[in-house]
């Protein structure tokens, strides 16, 4: 093996030596490491660059404007309400996440399933108080299992096809693979169900695990003919909203205080939330709930042009020792008060009964301008903008569902590519306001979109360098001539290329090796091709071979420690489940596919 092989290995296990035990950013040591490669001459400028026009990664970031849509019209909770219901428990909502989204990801690609649910599963997890990074690796690795019991199911089956058809091999059936992929599946599911809570991090962002002393007083409605009425809080999932409770509710002018988890809601009650800022951002994406004050549909600017503001009220205020109501708050600022803190004590009065005093913490709705001419002014000591806080466009939430649908079926029955697909999804949720533009801009996560171009310039690396394919022919050469043995090994330098590489460069590149070993051993070929499929697709232990581990990667507040963990196991179950039943399914004495 020549130098420059040597150099790009050492350059990739430097990678993830600093990813596995550093708190290194997972973009910042492999564009370092890519950057090293450039400046040898290992690899050209072209093939360095060349994850950036990659049509996956580009695909991914387009999706991210898609997903937006969602959440700005509260799709999100729409989807979260209909598939994934009401868990009991961290096992509980596994098995509600992983069901759906494995049944989904067996027809249509694995990318646009994981985009879909992300923000869903970020706002189920905060309305349940549950871990999220419990739930987002199930989410990642389910996508990938159900995407492995079908021919369509994942790019690389398809990959793996048309190489077999450019062989002039027959073509695969739809469900040639799901006779492995199926129980395969089913192994990694129940793995994850009884192991999961064991192996997955239990990290919980700092706002369900401190009290925040700014606790807001917010008043939401229950709007006639919503999906709320006629539940308990319980089933509506209101009693367990990490970061705020229900304090009280207003019935027919009757107060119902301690309100019980079986409390069964009726239309146009008034709710008292009390809790932090975050959880009334959250109360506003929950459909059948809306603010009670009506203020903030008689202001100037649209509500997609809004945002949520804190002000601290100062004593130099006009309208101090007043009410919301009489000191004309919209009129003066052109802003509505949604919620007021003071001081850990809780006001007993509605938004514009509220007489405001000196030190009290206003959760204004405005025009972002609001902040910039507040910050000059003498009448509130401190002004900051919430982050994402643009209230939801509820109106709209069908909408873009209906584009992210028809946007998967779209590329699934291969009318348009992925690419295409997601590009028109992208226009239609900006053309149809579900998103503004600056939203759009803002939404796009750039470190996760650079982590995975610099993993394409890594694996051009090993390809380039020769680095790869030696591995691969020293380790099949192991074989000898057994074909257990020889399936085995395969199935291992697949796994080892896909979690190194890509998934579908592992398969490109192991494919013509195990058609060879076949060939050698005089066995029937199939076998070997169905491995391949299990094992470009199924990486599991690190989040550089599959693009949907780097989209829950950084929304998990995941370690690359964290996919080892649980990966490995996972890893060595299906890889023992898919070389076992494969030479069951498709003997190794049948001479062609």
């Amino acid at each position: 093996m020549a130098w420059d092989a040597w150099v790009t290995l050492g350059c990739v296990g430097l990678v993830l030596a600093l990813m596995a035990f550093t708190r290194i950013a997972a973009d910042v040591a492999m564009i370092g490491a890519l950057t090293l490669l450039l400046v040898l001459r290992i690899i050209t400028p072209e093939e360095a660059l060349s994850g950036l026009s990659n049509e996956g990664m580009v695909t991914v970031g387009v999706l991210y404007i898609v997903v937006a849509g969602l959440e700005n019209t509260g799709g999100t909770s729409w989807i979260v309400q209909r598939l994934l219901g009401e868990p009991e428990s961290i096992r509980g909502a596994i098995v509600k996440l992983m069901s759906p989204v494995s049944l989904i990801s067996a027809f249509l690609n694995n990318t646009p399933v994981v985009a879909m649910f992300l923000p869903a599963v970020n706002d189920w997890a905060k309305r349940h108080n549950l871990p999220v990074s419990k739930l987002m690796i199930p989410l990642s690795y389910a996508a990938i299992l159900g995407g492995c019991c079908t021919l369509i199911g994942t790019s690389t089956n398809l990959v793996v096809n048309g190489l077999v058809i450019d062989q002039g091999l027959p073509s695969l059936r739809m469900f040639d693979i799901t006779w492995v992929g199926l129980p395969c599946a089913i192994l990694g599911f129940a793995f994850i169900l009884f192991w999961g809570d064991v192996f997955l991090p239990d990290r919980r962002p700092a706002i369900s695990e401190l009290s925040d002393p700014k606790e807001y007083t917010v008043e939401m409605i229950v709007e006639p003919g919503s999906p709320l009425v006629g539940k308990t809080l319980q089933q509506a999932g209101l009693r367990r909203l990490g970061g705020t409770y229900v304090a009280e509710i207003n019935r027919d002018d009757q107060i119902i205080p301690a309100v019980g988890p079986h409390e069964v809601l009726r239309a146009n009650d008034r709710l008292i939330f009390v809790g932090v800022v975050e959880s009334v951002v959250d109360l506003q994406k929950i459909r059948g709930l809306k603010l009670a004050t009506d203020q903030v549909f008689k202001l100037d600017a649209p509500r997609a042009n809004r945002c949520l503001i804190e002000a601290v009220v100062s004593n130099r205020c006009p309208i101090v020792g007043q009410t919301i109501r009489d000191g004309r708050f919209r009129n003066v600022y052109n802003a509505a008060v949604i919620a007021v803190a003071r001081a850990g004590e809780r006001i007993h009065a509605k938004i514009g009964d509220i007489v405001l005093q000196p030190g009290d913490t206003l959760l204004v709705e405005a025009h972002p301008s609001f902040a910039e001419l507040q910050r000059q002014s003498r009448h509130f000591y401190l002004v900051s903008r919430v982050e994402n806080s643009t209230p939801p466009l509820l109106e709209r939430a069908v909408l873009a569902v209906v584009i992210m649908v028809a946007m998967i079926l779209v590329a699934s029955f291969e009318l348009l590519s992925m690419l295409q697909a997601s590009m028109i999804a992208a226009g239609l949720m900006i053309i149809t306001r579900c998103c503004s533009t600056t939203t759009a801009r803002r939404t796009v996560d750039w470190q996760v979109l650079m982590a995975i171009a610099a993993s394409f310039g890594l694996g051009r690396a090993l390809q380039s360098s020769g680095a790869a394919a030696y591995i691969a022919n020293e380790l099949i050469g192991m074989a000898g001539g057994q074909p257990w043995i020889a399936l085995a090994v395969v199935y291992g330098v697949a796994l080892l290329l896909t979690e190194l590489v890509t998934n579908n460069a592992a398969a490109v590149l192991v494919f013509p090796i195990a058609l060879a070993t076949a060939g050698d051993l005089g066995v029937s070929a199939t076998p070997f091709i169905m491995t391949v499929m299990m094992a470009a697709s199924c990486g599991f232990a690190t989040p550089l071979g599959y693009q949907t581990h780097m989209m829950v990667y950084g929304p998990g507040g995941y370690r690359f420690s964290d996919f080892l963990r649980i990966g490995i196991p996972l890893d060595l179950l299906i890889w023992a489940g898919t070389v076992a039943l494969t030479p069951l399914v498709f003997p190794f004495h049948l001479s062609a596919p």
